[in-house]
């Protein structure tokens, strides 16, 4: 969605593109558009355009002699979720432009077109900005920083705006005019503000800043380091001790280990009898179904069934 700097950057592209240009004849909108109609009819005149936060406006200025007689006109426009102007060839014209202004022989015949796909775009007649909005983030920041005004940020946090979290106050175009849902993510981001946390206990350290200090919003790192020169360091000569040098001496483990006496062969530990007994019988390999010769080739025995103990009765003899 197009939000301040988009509406900033289209303000300069129609300066720059419509500089050398003269415009002529009428404005002309299409059927589908349910904006007004742009009652403005002239030989000759110039569109210069200015923006202030989700807002711009076009001019559209006579030159001197031109028929009819005709006093400037301004349009505002919001562009909505998709409002963007572009200039192209007359026979040429994209397919969702909605308000055309066509440029005056001689030369390339041209249109400067206002396209909205989407049509949520808007403009109005008389050329006044949208009342309830407060001052553009980008081109009166001083304004919207301090104003007296009741659109300001620092003298209106009182206002119940400011209860709820501070993802939500910041698309209260009363008080941040040109700032919109891409805007506000990528702000808190960078500044590392949980989203849900309270407006009015974040914006109130703003009021602590001083001049040239970059606020207690800056991400961390925003102040710049300086390294201390060398006639700032401390020096032995300022009473300063140096640190003594590191120990060579061993440690006490080491220390340790020497002062024991070698062991002997007989006081080493002995291995396990697995490991030293070459007759001990070795542990078959696992997965060997049973009946299959062991690693020494010989069958596994079986198991001898027990004798079944004989009964015998006290006091019969065998017959």
């Amino acid at each position: 969605m197009p939000e301040g700097p988009e509406l900033h950057l289209a303000s300069q592209f129609v300066n720059e593109a419509c500089r050398a240009l003269v415009f002529g004849g009428c404005v002309e909108k299409s059927p589908v558009s349910r904006n007004p109609e742009v009652p403005f009819e002239s030989s000759a005149y110039r569109i210069s355009a200015s923006a202030r936060g989700k807002e711009l406006r076009l001019t559209l200025s006579p030159l001197p002699g031109a028929q009819p007689p005709q006093e400037p006109l301004a349009l505002v426009f919001r562009f909505g979720m998709s409002g963007s102007f572009q200039l192209v060839p007359r026979g040429e014209l994209p397919r969702h432009a909605h308000l055309r202004f066509y440029t005056a022989p001689p030369g390339p015949q041209l249109a400067l077109c206002f396209v909205d796909i989407r049509r949520f775009g808007h403009w109005d007649l008389g050329g006044k900005w949208q009342p309830g909005r407060g001052p553009c983030v980008l081109q009166e920041y001083e304004q919207f920083r301090l104003c007296p005004s009741r659109e300001n940020v620092l003298r209106n946090l009182s206002d119940k705006a400011f209860d709820r979290p501070i993802c939500e106050a910041l698309l209260d175009q009363r008080f941040f005019n040109g700032i919109g849902n891409y805007l506000r993510a990528e702000i808190l981001y960078r500044l590392k503000i949980p989203p849900f946390k309270k407006a009015r206990s974040v914006l109130e350290a703003l009021q602590q800043r001083r001049p040239g200090d970059p606020g207690p919003l800056a991400p961390k790192g925003g102040k710049s380091r300086k390294k201390k020169s060398k006639a700032t360091q401390p020096s032995p000569e300022d009473g300063v001790e140096d640190r003594p040098p590191p120990s060579k001496a061993p440690s006490r483990t080491l220390r340790a280990k020497r002062d024991l006496p070698e062991r002997t062969a007989t006081q080493r530990p002995e291995a396990t009898s697995f490991q030293q007994d070459p007759e001990a019988p070795k542990i078959p390999k696992k997965g060997r179904r049973k009946g299959r010769q062991a690693a020494s080739g010989q069958r596994r025995p079986r198991k001898a069934k027990a004798d079944t103990p004989s009964l015998e009765l006290e006091g019969t003899s065998a017959s």
